[in-house]
């Protein structure tokens, strides 16, 4: 047996048929002995065709494929028909030549980037990597990214690949406040005849830092940093203050808050929830406690390392002017022990002090009014004389007596004119307390009158007898002898 021809190498794309080798074969002998019958194994994509005396043809019987199978060692097998039979072999090898049958693939159609923020520009942030099952040139690939958006702006200003390798690179710094995520489009080729392509997206996912301190929102700062609110004094345990309120414009963990108090004037009067910055009181505001309240709230993220932002909040304490004022003293240290036990002490105070001014008016007004009492007593005399005497007096007076000009008659026809009374007053200026009794002389009665009518002299004193006497409200007839002439009147 010998080779006529073959061919070594073979296109994984030939078509079935195609003649792999030539072989001749020959048996000297004669007969039974010199016939011939070749085979190869039936495993292979190949067979032997031996319709031609003397030769045999190898054929391609099936499709190759290089990627599967890329080489071929065929052994022909012949032997003739004598007794016993006798065997040839021939080995054949067939190479299988690579064709660009396969484009490039990537493990998987889409891939997840993470990209932490505030990366540092030109640096390496994903790999890209395809497979080509083909050799050679058919295997040489080239990497580029599509055109695409983000933003409003080409995805190339914020990344670029590496055509040869794949190797994607940041063209900026990302922010992860501005930017979450964004899409970038990547194609590879093979460098084969003709060349074939593949597309993966991959989906870049901005990661989180710390780099945002909470923002207090809530109550608004007035001076700088600073915080006006007001409370009642009569503010119960339990009571709501403020409510603090901060954001933070990172995510996750980064913007997990929490508050608490660090500084205060009182650290046992108000706490802090630490979840929602609510500020409650924890007892009741007692005189003591300063009018101005100062708390100092730090707000903190959880972050690594951590942030935090800080508010000074200030309460005026408000309530009544009494109590304002006890405040105001308890400032300096000097208020009482006990604010009602204080009121209770001043209004008693001022209570017995006017107690005691009205007592002494009292009394002086009582001293008074027994004072002028006496002298009235003795200035307004009540003269009751019998109208026997009295007329007779009166009588021999009038001869004598000289009228003035002012004169007024003192009897009348009414009912009171018809009776004799005589009563002198005098004012107060003319008040004198010694009091001398004299001798009542009814000859005098009648200038006693006369100067008090005038008003120019200060009556005399009447006899202590006089002073005791009654008033007679008896109506007298009107007796003749006491009217005047026309003449003297």
């Amino acid at each position: 047996m010998s080779m006529t021809s073959k061919l070594s190498t073979i296109p994984e794309d030939a078509t079935i048929g195609t003649i792999v080798a030539l072989l001749s074969v020959e048996d000297k002998d004669s007969g039974e002995n010199g016939q011939v019958k070749c085979q190869i194994s039936s495993k292979l994509p190949f067979k032997l065709d031996s319709s031609v005396e003397h030769f045999s043809r190898l054929l391609l019987n099936h499709k190759l494929d290089r990627e599967t199978t890329s080489r071929y060692d065929i052994t022909i097998t012949c032997t003739d028909l004598g007794h016993p039979s006798l065997i040839s072999t021939e080995t054949i090898r067939v190479e299988v030549s690579d064709v660009n049958d396969n484009a490039p693939m990537f493990a998987q159609t889409v891939h997840t980037a993470h990209v932490m923020e505030n990366n540092v520009i030109g640096a390496s942030i994903f790999t890209l990597a395809a497979f080509d099952p083909d050799i050679g040139q058919n295997a040489r690939l080239n990497y580029s990214t599509l055109p695409s958006q983000v933003q409003g702006f080409s995805v190339a200003s914020y990344v670029s690949i590496n055509s040869q390798s794949g190797v994607i690179f940041a063209q900026k710094s990302f922010d992860y406040e501005k930017l979450k995520t964004f899409k970038l489009y990547v194609r590879v080729q093979d460098s084969g005849v003709p060349s074939l392509i593949s597309n993966t997206t991959v989906d870049f996912v901005i990661l989180d830092q710390n780099d945002n301190a909470p923002v207090i929102v809530s109550p608004l700062p007035e001076y700088g940093s600073t915080a006006m609110e007001t409370i009642s004094r009569f503010a119960e345990p339990g009571y709501l203050v403020v409510k603090v309120s901060a954001t933070d414009a990172d995510a996750g963990a980064n913007a997990h808050l929490y508050y608490q108090i660090l500084q205060a004037t009182h650290h046992n009067l108000f706490t802090i929830s630490a979840d929602t910055g609510e500020i409650w009181t924890i007892r009741s505001i007692g005189i003591r406690d300063a009018s101005k309240q100062t708390i100092v709230i730090v707000v903190k993220d959880n972050g690594t390392p951590s942030l935090s932002a800080t508010l000074t909040v200030v309460l005026s304490v408000k309530g009544s002017e009494t109590l304002s004022s006890a405040t105001s003293l308890s400032e300096y240290g000097d208020s009482p022990p006990d604010l009602n036990l204080s009121l209770v002490i001043a209004l008693g105070t001022t209570s017995i002090i006017f107690l005691v001014i009205l007592i002494i008016l009292a009394i002086k007004v009582h001293k008074n009014r027994n004072g002028v009492g006496r002298q009235h007593g003795s200035l307004n005399v009540c003269c009751c004389v019998e109208s026997s005497s009295s007329l007779i007096g009166i009588q021999k007076a009038s001869r004598s007596l000289q009228i003035p000009p002012n004169y007024v008659e003192v009897f009348g026809g009414d009912p009171l004119s018809q009776s004799f009374r005589y009563e002198s007053c005098s004012t107060l200026q003319s008040v004198k307390r010694n009091i001398t009794p004299q001798t009542y002389q009814p000859s005098n009665a009648m200038p006693y009158v006369q100067k008090h009518a005038t008003g120019k002299e200060n009556p005399g004193i009447i006899h202590s007898e006089a002073l005791n006497c009654t008033a007679n409200y008896e109506v007298k007839q009107p007796n003749a002898d006491w009217h005047f002439s026309q003449a003297n009147r």
